[in-house]
This record gives C-alpha cells, sequence and structure tokens, in this order.
C-alpha cells in the first residue's frame, strides 16, 4: 500500500516538475519584446508636461443617425469607438505592443491558452462606478451573441469569466498569442447600461462611456461635441500623459468635401487632413495662407501604409474569371492619372504588405517554394516565376500595347468584340457593370477609367449613393466593383482570416468575396505561427503573391506622406509617432492663438 501511494506522489510531483511555469507581465509584444520597460512614465512621442485647455472644432464628412459603433444598421458618429478604454492598448510608434489601461497585469500560459488579467481598482465608468470583471465578461458574451458573425467564428468556444470581483480569465479554443491579445483590446463596456440594449441596434442617445472623452453636446446628424473627462481615472497613467490634451472636440458634418474645404478655409473648422492632391495643389491660398494664419504641412510616412484598391465582387460570374481582372486592371492607366489628375503624389501599391519586409519583392527562396510547391495546382504559375508589377503606362492616356494585351486575355476567357461592344461569345451577354462610390468621395478618376474600358467595350455604369446606403450594399455583398481602402498591415497577422478566408466570406472587410484553398491553408499556417518572426516571414510574401497574381482587387494608390493644414492654435511634441499622425499628442498653444482673428482662437 505504502508502494503505490509513493508511486503516485512520484508521478505527481514529476508532472508538477514538467509543467510549464505560470507567466506573469505588464506588457506583450507580437514579435519580440515590447519597447517600454515596466517602470516606464511615458511614450517618448508626448509632452508629459502639455497643457490641457482649449476648444477644437473639426469636421466630418456625410451623416450620423446614432452613437453605437458596433450597430448592424446606420451611420455611427465620429469618434464613438473610442467611447470605451480596453484593458491593454498600444502605442504608435512600434506595431503590435499592449500596454495596461483597464487592466493591470496579467498571468498566463506559454502557449496563450488562458490567461487571468487584473483589473486596475481606480478604473471608473464616467459615472464614478467601477470597471469590474464581470462588465469584461458580459463584454465578450454581448459581442458574442450580438455582435458581428465574423466575431463569433473567430472566438467560437473561447470563454470569459470573472473568478473575482477585479479578476478576469480567458480561455481560448485553441492556444495563440494574436487572439489572446486581440481580446485584451476589446473595450469593456459596462452591464449596467448594455443588459438593456442590443449591441446590434443603433442608439438615439449617447451610452453611458470610460474614455478620456465623453459626448456633451449633439444634434444628430450635424454635429456632436466630446468633451474632456476632467476627472478620468486614467489621466495619469504612462500610456495617457500628454494625450488628450484639449478640453473640447467638436466634429461638424458636411455633405460635401468642397463645401468642407472652403469652410476650412474661411475659418470654420481648426484642422484638415486632404486626401485631393489638385486641392493640395493648387486651392491652399489666399489671405489666410498668406499671413500664416493657416500653415501647410507635409508629414512623411515610412511604415507600413493604408493602400487604395478597387475590389471585383469575384461571386459574380462576371468576374470569377482571373484573366478577366487582369484584363480590367489592364485598362486603369495609373501613370496618366497621376501626372494629369493627381500632380504626381501618389504611388502605386505592388503588395498587401506595402512598404515592410513581407512585401514579396524578390523571386521566392528555398522557404517560400517550401511553402507553395504543395498548393501548385491551387495558385497561379507566375507566383514560382514572376515578380507581381502592376502594369506600367506609358502616361499618355492611351497605351495601346495594355489594352491589346486585355483583349487577348478577355478572347481567351470567351469574350469577343461585336459591333464594337465585347460581348460573351456563347450567350451573346454584353460585358457591362456597376462600379459603385459614395457620394461624399473624389472620384475624378473614375471617367478616365471608364472611357478606357469603352475602347474595349466594356460599359461601366456608375452608382453614387449616400454612406448609409453604400455601407448596406457593402454588408449584403450588393456590388460588382467598389473601391477600398485595405488597412495598413506591418506583420502578417490574425485579421488575414476576416480579409481573406472562406470561413469568413460573409465579412465585408472580405471585399472581393474570396474562397480559395491556398489562402486558407497559408492564413492556417500564419495563425499557428503568429510570434515567430522566422516562419511569418516566407509565410508573408508566399501570401502576397498568391494575393497578388490572382487579381482580386486592383491597386490604385497609396500616399508615403500625410498632407494637412491647420489653423496656427496647435504646439506638438518634436518627436512624430511612426504609426499615426498623433494628433492626440498635440495641445492648444494660448501664444499662438493670440495672434490670430479674435473669431479663430
Amino acid at each position: 500500500m505504502f508502494a503505490r501511494a509513493l508511486v503516485v506522489l512520484l508521478i505527481l510531483y514529476g508532472a508538477v516538475c514538467q509543467a510549464e511555469p505560470i507567466k506573469e507581465s505588464y506588457s506583450l509584444a507580437i514579435l519580440g519584446e515590447p519597447k517600454y520597460a515596466v517602470n516606464f512614465t511615458h511614450f517618448d512621442y508626448v509632452n508629459p508636461a502639455a497643457p490641457k485647455g482649449g476648444n477644437v472644432t473639426l469636421s466630418a464628412i456625410g451623416t450620423f443617425d446614432n452613437f453605437n459603433r458596433y450597430a448592424l444598421r446606420g451611420n455611427a458618429a465620429i469618434r464613438t469607438e473610442a467611447l470605451y478604454d480596453p484593458l491593454f492598448t498600444t502605442s504608435d510608434d512600434e506595431p503590435g505592443s499592449y500596454y495596461p489601461l483597464v487592466g493591470e497585469m496579467l498571468r498566463y500560459s506559454p502557449d496563450f491558452a488562458w490567461a487571468e488579467v487584473e483589473i486596475n481598482p481606480r478604473a471608473r465608468f464616467h459615472d464614478g462606478s467601477s470597471i469590474t470583471a464581470d462588465d469584461v465578461a458580459f463584454t465578450f458574451h454581448k459581442f458574442m451573441t450580438e455582435g458581428v458573425p465574423q466575431f463569433r467564428l473567430y472566438y467560437k468556444g473561447a470563454t470569459v469569466k470573472a473568478i473575482a470581483p477585479l479578476t478576469v480569465r480567458i480561455e481560448l479554443a485553441k492556444p495563440g498569442k494574436e487572439d489572446m491579445l486581440g481580446l485584451l483590446s476589446l473595450p469593456v463596456m459596462p452591464h449596467k447600461y448594455w443588459k438593456d440594449h442590443k449591441l446590434s441596434d443603433p442608439l438615439s442617445r449617447p451610452p453611458l462611456a470610460s474614455g478620456p472623452y465623453q459626448i456633451t453636446d449633439f444634434r444628430m446628424g450635424q454635429y456632436v461635441v466630446y468633451s474632456r473627462v476632467k476627472d478620468y481615472w486614467a489621466a495619469n497613467l504612462p500610456v495617457n500623459q500628454g494625450r488628450w490634451n484639449f478640453d473640447t472636440l467638436r466634429y461638424d458634418y458636411y455633405l460635401d468635401d468642397n463645401v468642407a474645404f472652403e469652410a476650412f478655409k474661411a475659418g470654420a473648422f481648426d484642422f484638415r487632413l486632404e486626401s485631393s492632391p489638385k486641392n493640395w495643389a493648387t486651392r491652399y491660398n489666399g489671405k489666410n495662407f498668406d499671413s500664416r494664419y493657416i500653415v501647410k504641412e507635409e508629414q512623411k510616412n515610412e511604415s507600413a501604409q493604408d493602400t487604395r484598391w478597387l475590389a471585383f465582387n469575384i461571386q459574380r460570374p462576371l468576374f470569377a474569371d482571373r484573366r478577366v481582372r487582369e484584363a480590367i486592371t489592364l485598362a486603369f492607366d495609373f501613370e496618366w492619372m497621376n501626372k494629369a489628375l493627381f500632380y504626381g503624389a501618389y504611388s502605386r501599391p505592388v503588395s498587401y504588405f506595402q512598404n515592410t519586409e513581407y512585401a514579396a519583392r524578390n523571386y521566392p527562396d528555398a522557404a517560400e517554394l517550401t511553402l507553395l510547391a504543395p498548393l501548385k495546382n491551387d495558385v497561379p504559375p507566375e507566383v514560382f516565376t514572376t515578380l507581381y508589377q502592376p502594369p506600367v503606362s506609358h502616361g499618355d492616356g492611351f497605351d495601346r500595347n495594355h489594352l491589346l494585351k486585355a483583349l487577348t486575355l478577355l478572347k481567351a476567357a470567351g469574350w469577343t468584340l461585336k459591333d464594337q461592344k465585347l460581348v460573351n461569345e456563347k450567350t451573346g451577354q454584353p460585358f457591362s457593370f456597376e462600379l459603385l462610390l459614395s457620394a461624399a468621395g473624389n472620384n475624378q478618376w473614375v471617367l478616365p477609367f471608364q472611357h478606357n474600358l469603352e475602347r474595349l467595350g466594356i460599359t461601366m455604369s456608375i452608382r453614387q449613393v449616400d454612406n448609409s446606403q453604400l455601407t448596406n450594399r457593402l454588408r449584403k455583398r450588393d456590388y460588382d466593383m467598389i473601391p477600398t481602402l485595405y488597412r495598413a498591415m506591418p506583420w502578417p497577422s490574425g485579421d488575414l482570416q476576416i480579409s481573406w478566408a472562406s470561413a469568413y466570406i460573409d465579412s465585408t472587410y472580405n471585399s472581393p468575396g474570396v474562397q480559395n484553398p491556398a489562402v486558407d491553408k497559408l492564413i492556417a499556417q500564419i495563425l499557428e505561427n503568429q510570434g515567430n518572426k522566422e516562419k511569418l516571414l516566407p509565410l508573408g510574401r508566399a501570401l502576397d503573391r498568391v494575393l497578388t497574381w490572382n487579381y482580386y482587387m486592383l491597386p490604385m494608390w497609396y500616399t508615403s506622406a500625410d498632407r494637412f493644414a491647420r489653423w496656427d492654435k496647435f504646439s506638438r511634441p518634436g518627436i512624430h509617432p511612426v504609426y499615426s499622425l498623433g494628433f492626440d499628442t498635440w495641445w492648444y498653444d494660448v501664444n499662438k492663438a493670440a495672434k490670430l482673428p479674435a473669431a479663430r482662437r
């Protein structure tokens, strides 16, 4: 009996000795280590002594009809995504590092199968009530039951439970560092408010929130005012030092961007980020510029960049053939547009990891070929032999060689010219499709593109709708082609599955409607290797090749500099954050403002 008990004890002891130790951390990074040590006092790109004060007016285009960013219908007011503080937050001078906000520290398993987060006992909502573990658990349950389908699929099988008033335990169905960090950055919403409201429904009144600003005034569809919370509990945390310096932020809505621009020049609002190169080159002039009341600036960006593309809805039979998509791409004369319309301000994207080491800008190496070889039957042959490069024209507005190549591709795909119209050889159906656009956008590029397509015998109709209609049609995938902004991706993250994986076909981020086994297999390996840069490097490049050579989207452009103008009433830190404009670190400068006309101070 004693011998048997001894054996059991030895087995248990051996299991304990072999078990991996529980880890504790103040901060985490997707790749490598966080930049800032546990005892840091503020981010490098802020001025911790920045003065508080000043009322700032900004602009927004379109309209709004609710205050719930997560509603499945309607247009949420600008900045409502920042109403709630998350457990952990990121910095703007490094990719993928997370620092405490509502959360204070965490314990976790080495494989990130589970984590326990200690909540800061000082954390408060705006009504003074405590933020608790119950609020965190409730928020996760709310998103899982009433949020978008993509979230439910992404975190299927995960659990979030309050195991103490200020301790929450997260367990994932499948271990994963990035999945865990994604939950740590989820906004924490108050149980007592949201138990009586559906997450999927719009809100006609601002909800109880917790961030550095709260909504204090609004007129639906016209303006919304955010006021700095004077007793904000987290104001002195390292992640907030030197930030959120303005007393109020008022956003006035304009239905037309040209009207907004003239309003800015007249002094109706204080800061404008310019997206139109033509405006930047020709319209930023007048007495307020001459007197230096308004200052123009360009701020160079060298990090991963947002890029603009035209998404083909490949779920439509018209665009199911890759050769058709390539032919349409040949008709988009970027070089002429950039010279004639955009004053040379844009560059053309060549990758979904633009300006990062994950962009496939060399021929595939041995590590990539090992990944790609088993997928040979599901990827274009060019993936193995050719570097992807969008077609480059002469810039004269009529590139005959590109159009001839496009016709050859269309002929091979079953289309032929008949009476100067492109028709299907089997059905006689004319080649026509609709380009869906926002009525508020700058769409001067559309007519030249339409004209080039007409030369191929293709009819592209143009439909401009307001933001509400655009959002609804996007959710229903009710479009043939639509412009899309592909968000900067500093590394191959788990977000790739929402944008490209077959399981997320209903995601509005998967604008083309991609369902490709090769893409799915590469993304699955990317998810398995989160945090492992050695493995992610060839995986990211291999995926980039497969996506670009499939022509799921037509590359339009990106800008490598932020162009903005401001009424000269601001000061800012000497260091510019790499991954953002840094407007949340600026402050109202009373000495500069005193030199402006009284109405603009």
